[in-house]
C-alpha cells in the first residue's frame, strides 16, 4: 500500500504487460484517483493491447477501444452523450500512449480541447511505437536509438528533440495540464484528481519507461524514471489556469550520465552527445525555472 491512495484496484491481475511495464503502474494509479464511477477511453497502443485482447477485458470499470487516432474524439463523443443524458458524475478517462498522442492523435485531441470536452486526457508517454516494435516518435529524446532511428556510423539515433507536447495543449488554454512520473505516485494521484476536479479539458503527460524499447532490466523500471527526475531530464510541473509552477525543485541535480548509462538505447553515445544532452537539460530547466509563478498567456 502507498500513502494516500486506495488500494482498491480497477485493472484486474494477470494482464499481458511486460513484467516492469511504466505504463502498467501509472494507469493503476491512474485509474485509483479517477474511481469507480469513470468510462475509460484506450488508444490503440502498449495499453490497450495488454488489457482488452478480444472478448476479454483487464478494466474493472467501462472501457472501449479505439484507434490510434481518435481517442480524444472517442472520449468527446462519450462525455457529449453523457451530458446529453443527464448523467453528471459520470467521469471520461482517455488514455494513449505518446504516439497517438504527439503524431497520429494530435489533432483529435487539439479539436477535444478547443471545443472544451470536460475530459481527462493522459498520455502515457514511453517515448516510442513500443508496442509495434520501438520506433521513434514525437516524444522520443533526442540521440535516442530505436528501430527508425539506429545509432549509425554517420546518424547517432534520433536527432530531432522531444516534441514538447505540455506546452504544445498549454497553449490552447485549457484550465490544467501537468507532468508526472510513475516513479512519483502521490504527485500522480493528486495530479489526476485535480484534473477531474476542474470543469473542461484536462491533460496530463505521464512518465513512464518501457524495459522492452529503452533496454533495460525490469527491475530498473522504476529507478529509471526516479532518475528522470533527479537529472531533471523530465522535470514535474503543472500549468492550471495559464500559471505555471514546477511541482518538485532539483536544484542539485544527479548528472544527466547516471540516467543515460542504464540504458541500452544510449548505450554506443559519444562523451560529447552526453555533454550535448547535459547542456540542453540545463538550459531547458532554467528555462522552466524562470516561468515560475508566471502565466503563460494572458489571463
Amino acid at each position: 500500500m502507498i500513502t494516500g491512495i486506495p488500494e482498491e484496484e480497477f485493472i484486474a491481475p494477470g494482464s499481458r504487460h511486460c513484467a516492469g511495464c511504466g505504463p502498467m503502474l501509472g494507469l493503476r494509479h491512474i485509474l485509483k484517483a479517477a474511481g469507480k464511477n469513470t468510462i475509460v477511453v484506450i488508444g490503440t497502443g502498449c495499453m490497450e493491447v495488454v488489457t482488452t485482447p478480444y472478448p476479454l477485458s483487464s478494466f474493472l470499470v467501462p472501457a472501449i477501444h479505439n484507434a490510434f487516432e481518435n481517442t480524444a474524439a472517442t472520449a468527446a463523443g462519450i462525455e457529449s452523450a453523457l451530458k446529453h443524458m443527464g448523467k453528471k458524475d459520470t467521469k471520461v478517462l482517455a488514455v494513449a500512449g505518446d504516439g497517438g498522442t504527439a503524431d497520429i492523435g494530435l489533432g483529435s485531441l487539439s479539436g477535444m480541447i478547443e471545443r472544451g470536452h470536460n475530459v481527462c486526457y493522459i498520455c502515457y508517454d514511453n517515448e516510442g511505437y513500443q508496442n509495434t516494435g520501438a520506433q521513434r516518435s514525437g516524444a522520443t529524446s533526442k540521440f535516442a536509438s530505436t528501430t527508425t532511428t539506429p545509432y549509425g556510423s554517420k546518424i547517432h539515433g534520433k536527432v530531432e528533440p522531444k516534441k514538447p507536447l505540455p506546452f504544445i495543449v498549454a497553449a490552447h488554454r485549457l484550465p490544467y495540464v501537468a507532468t508526472a512520473n510513475i516513479a512519483f505516485p502521490q504527485d500522480l494521484y493528486r495530479k489526476v484528481r485535480k484534473a477531474f476536479s476542474v470543469k473542461g479539458p484536462t491533460y496530463i503527460q505521464l512518465f513512464a519507461p518501457c524495459t522492452l524499447g529503452w533496454k533495460f532490466p525490469p527491475s530498473l523500471t522504476v529507478n529509471i524514471a526516479r532518475l528522470a527526475v533527479e537529472t531533471n531530464f523530465s522535470p514535474l510541473y503543472d500549468i492550471e489556469n495559464g500559471v505555471f509552477a514546477l511541482n518538485k525543485k532539483i536544484d542539485k541535480p544527479k548528472p544527466v550520465s547516471e540516467y543515460l548509462k542504464i540504458q541500452g538505447r544510449y548505450k554506443k553515445l559519444a562523451k560529447e552527445e552526453v555533454d550535448v544532452l547535459q547542456k540542453d537539460v540545463n538550459k531547458e530547466y532554467e528555462f522552466l525555472k524562470g516561468l515560475e509563478g508566471r502565466p503563460l498567456f494572458p489571463l
